[in-house]
């Protein structure tokens, strides 16, 4: 674990040799899966609220169905949006961001990376102590990993999954507010730079 968030904290911070900031975009593809990403996230929060809300327990499982494999498609998007970032498609931090700034960002990316690649482990993990395997969309399925049959740690790791659910998507506010900051406040252009369209500042 120490090495995965040594090598996503040094992917997302800017090495010395871009620290200039001659490139302000983000590359195409890096686009794209940041934005699915970031729909797949809000869409599994609606799709939970929506099965807490349901009265019916098969309901709330047939909805909850699609929570899971959104969060296994969340797996991939993460894993080739890390490969997009080291293979050239990450643009640097902008060179006029404050001290805090910069590391506030480090960490906040930093650990959107960590939880969108654990939180799906700890979702099969779950599952897999009910001794159930995870349907993709219908189309696959994922097996149980070889775990002993327990329930009531089942019940207690989806407990652990909900309260890092929460964390991310406290993560994502501050993001927001991060990005609205720049827009109204600094007017410096940031979202642009997650944007096929605008100027950012560089």
């Amino acid at each position: 674990m120490r090495d995965l968030v040594s090598m996503i904290d040094q992917e997302l911070g800017e090495s010395d040799d871009m620290a200039d900031g001659t490139r302000t975009k983000y590359s195409g593809i890096a686009m794209a899966l940041h934005w699915l990403i970031a729909a797949g996230v809000i869409a599994n929060w609606l799709i939970r609220r929506t099965a807490k809300a349901t009265e019916s327990e098969e309901a709330a499982r047939a909805i909850m169905s699609n929570h899971f494999s959104i969060g296994v498609t969340l797996w991939f998007l993460a894993v080739a949006l890390l490969i997009v970032h080291f293979t050239g498609g990450k643009a640097p931090l902008a060179s006029h961001l404050a001290t805090w700034e910069r590391w506030l960002a480090r960490i906040v990316h930093t650990l959107f990376f960590i939880l969108l690649l654990v939180m799906p482990f700890g979702a099969w993990s779950a599952m897999s102590q009910y001794g159930a395997p995870i349907s993709v969309f219908g189309l696959l399925s994922v097996p149980p990993l070889p775990m002993e049959v327990n329930p009531e740690a089942a019940k207690a790791a989806f407990e652990q999954h909900g309260q890092a659910g929460a964390f991310l998507l406290m993560l994502l506010v501050v993001h927001v507010l991060g990005t609205l900051k720049h827009m109204l406040l600094d007017r410096d252009g940031n979202l642009f730079r997650m944007l096929p369209f605008g100027n950012p500042k560089g």
